[in-house]
């Protein structure tokens, strides 16, 4: 439930030049009002327009400036939260902003929780529950896709196809219900059953689509998982280290420096990726070393890229336990330490490597041959992985989901519409249709956070529609 205090908390990074503090709630401009002081006006506050700066001063118990200030004004129900709102835009000193938060606490405003503006604009009906949930998205992004995802869900695209379906199935729903009422007819059949069952199919496709989006969605949130493998010292830490363009592990000719996995970001092309070197592969009676190597196979199998890098000809054994554990996922066949075979090397992909490229016959795989000590064609294997990772074009107008809540609900709500049609296959009766279709509306609400249909909706529904007794 929406408590009435009037909250305050510094909006804005610290170190920066400019430092912005929020405040929400019923006394937000009065509040405000009593620690700022106008400079060449003598309108309050309260006495001004929404949308409207004022210049002036925030003073203390003693009058004595705090700060010189830019106060912003937004009246309900036209703002962030749907509150009173106020914004201070103070000079960046983390001093100045405590001391301006201090005097707010002091004149009434209570420190606001984590994402409590965010709330509290969802429960004031200023945005649902998913476009609450993108604002945190979108501050999050780290590129294009994740931006384009964020801002299309903000916008309501998500909402506005998830209400189309609720409003199709309300329909048929108070229909169902409405034959209840009449059940005493029973040759009364309101709802269209050829009608339903087209609709429940059409819907079914729908939700699929977007319970697919997830796999994309999800990775580009989190970064597409790749894992680089191999044998101890054929050069997978100073790949990882050119892939994030740091020094991010360590390199050395001893076997086994690597004993456990090492793990990063970087975006590639707009899509952000999540390395992982993993220890190298080798018989070794070392406890700690085996561990890191049991991690190793781990992390192949949560990877949908894997970098297998070679810098010999792999033995046969090599070959099928490689094509064993990454059945399903994509391979990038990396071949290193191309300048050893060539003395005068480039960018371009003209060294000639030893081993042939018709040794690898395996499935979704590619392969390049590239210097990870100077650095050869590590463009090149960065579009194979760009590739291998095979995302689609995100604009702001596709819907992609991103969440494990909202891909949960709508394969629970796909679970209760497959029942409708199971039943209407079997021609059951329109109670057992209508509890279904009622249980796919809720969890679509659970989506966006809307209530769950009440008796007055279905009446409102049919009346919408039709005239009873007329």
């Amino acid at each position: 439930m929406l408590n009435n205090n009037t909250i305050c908390a510094i909006a804005t990074a610290p170190g920066g030049a400019i430092g912005i503090i929020r405040i929400s709630g019923p006394k937000a401009i009065n509040i405000a009002d009593r620690i700022f002081r106008p400079v060449g006006s003598t309108l309050s506050l309260s006495e001004r327009k929404a949308y409207t700066l004022a210049f002036g001063n925030i003073v203390n118990t003693n009058n004595d400036v705090v700060d010189e200030v830019l106060v912003s004004i937004f009246r309900a129900p036209h703002s962030y939260t749907g509150e009173d709102s106020v914004e201070i835009s103070c000079h960046g000193s983390a001093y100045v902003l405590q001391q301006v938060m201090l005097l707010l606490t002091e004149n009434g405003c209570v420190p606001a929780g984590p994402g409590e503006f965010t709330q509290r604009a969802f429960l004031n009906g200023k945005m649902d529950l998913s476009q609450a949930e993108a604002v945190a998205d979108l501050i999050s992004s780290t590129n294009k896709a994740t931006h384009d995802m964020a801002m299309s869900q903000l916008k309501g695209h998500f909402s506005n196809e998830l209400a189309d379906l609720r409003a199709h199935l309300l329909k048929l729903t108070s229909l169902l219900e409405l034959e209840l009422d009449f059940s005493d007819h029973e040759e009364l059949e309101f709802a269209d059953r050829s009608e339903l069952y087209t609709l429940a199919n059409d819907i079914h496709k729908r939700l699929l689509s977007l319970a697919r989006s997830f796999e994309v969605g999800n990775a580009l949130k989190n970064g597409i998982p790749v894992a680089i493998v191999g044998n101890t010292n054929v050069g997978k830490s100073t790949l990882l280290n050119h892939l994030l363009h740091e020094d991010k592990a360590i390199v050395s000719d001893v076997h086994g420096t690597t004993r456990d996995f090492i793990e990063d970001t970087t975006v590639i092309n707009g899509i952000q990726f999540r390395f992982v070197d993993t220890a190298g592969i080798r018989d070794t009676d070392d406890i700690v070393e085996n561990i890191g190597i049991e991690r190793t196979y781990q992390k192949i199998q949560e990877a949908k890229i894997v970098l297998w890098l070679i810098d010999k000809q792999p033995t046969e054994a090599e070959i099928e336990d490689i094509k064993e554990r990454v059945e399903g996922k994509k391979l990038i066949v990396v071949r290193n330490k191309i300048d050893l075979t060539n003395s005068s090397l480039d960018n371009s992909s003209s060294a000639k490597p030893t081993i042939p490229h018709s040794t690898f016959h395996i499935p979704h795989s590619s392969l390049v041959d590239i210097s990870a000590k100077y650095g050869t064609n590590i463009p090149m294997l960065e579009q194979l992985i760009v590739e291998a990772a095979d995302i689609p074009q995100i604009s702001e107008s596709d819907i992609v989901i991103t969440s494990v809540r909202h891909y949960s609900a709508l394969l629970h709500a796909d679970e209760s519409l497959q029942r409708v049609i199971d039943s209407m296959n079997l021609g059951l009766s329109g109670d057992l249709l209508a509890e279904d279709l009622r249980m796919v509306i809720d969890y679509l609400a659970e989506i966006t956070g809307e209530e769950r249909i009440t008796p007055q909706e279905t009446l409102n529904a049919i009346f919408s529609t039709y005239c009873i007794g007329k």
